[in-house]
């Protein structure tokens, strides 16, 4: 086992650009401070394969949809997190930047895993929120699969719902539908 070195001080953007990658872990920045997770297992990332697809073939196309992408939600000092999905301008993603600032994403979708749950429903709620993300999405694995949707109202999340099976939700502005079985498996109706 290896421990992840960095600066003994908080960390900027600058530091957090240069870091080394570890494909080993997920690393994001928090206020400044590293925070690691295992990798999500391999039922977390079929859906977070599959979850992007399913959006972006629904969006404008000026929206994509991906996964695993830094977005920074305060530089001061620095916070980035890596959402499991989330969906930003297709002219940013095209450029191949590094990360994208919150203010370019409309939607961000977090998957629970053990190892992430606590932040999920609870650091991340609020730091979404509070970088102005519009929508956020929790998917819940447990069976039946299910997810709670999230609309920022007045500066506060809102619950718009808890669903399982077929979803219908609009993000920005558009209509977007899929079957959360469908995640898991293809074949489940859409």
């Amino acid at each position: 086992m290896s421990v992840l070195e960095w600066p003994h001080r908080l960390l900027t953007l600058d530091d957090w650009a240069d870091l080394p990658a570890h494909p080993e872990v997920r690393v994001e920045v928090v206020e400044g401070v590293l925070s690691a997770s295992p990798r999500p297992m391999s039922l977390h990332q079929l859906i977070i394969s599959r979850l992007p697809y399913l959006l972006t073939m629904q969006l404008p196309p000026e929206l994509v949809a991906v996964g695993e992408f830094e977005t920074v939600l305060a530089e001061l000092p620095p916070t980035v997190r890596v959402p499991d999905v989330l969906v930003a301008p297709s002219d940013l993603i095209e450029a191949n930047v590094p990360r994208v600032g919150a203010s370019d994403v409309s939607l961000v979708v977090e998957v629970l895993s053990p190892a992430t749950k606590d932040v999920d429903l609870g650091a991340k709620l609020f730091e979404y929120a509070d970088a102005g993300i519009e929508h956020y999405w929790i998917v819940d694995l447990d069976p039946p699969v299910s997810m709670i949707a999230y609309r920022l109202i007045d500066g506060d999340y809102e619950n718009f719902g808890e669903y399982s099976g077929a979803v219908e939700l609009e993000v920005a502005g558009v209509p977007v539908k899929f079957d959360l079985n469908s995640l898991i498996d293809p074949r489940a109706q859409r």
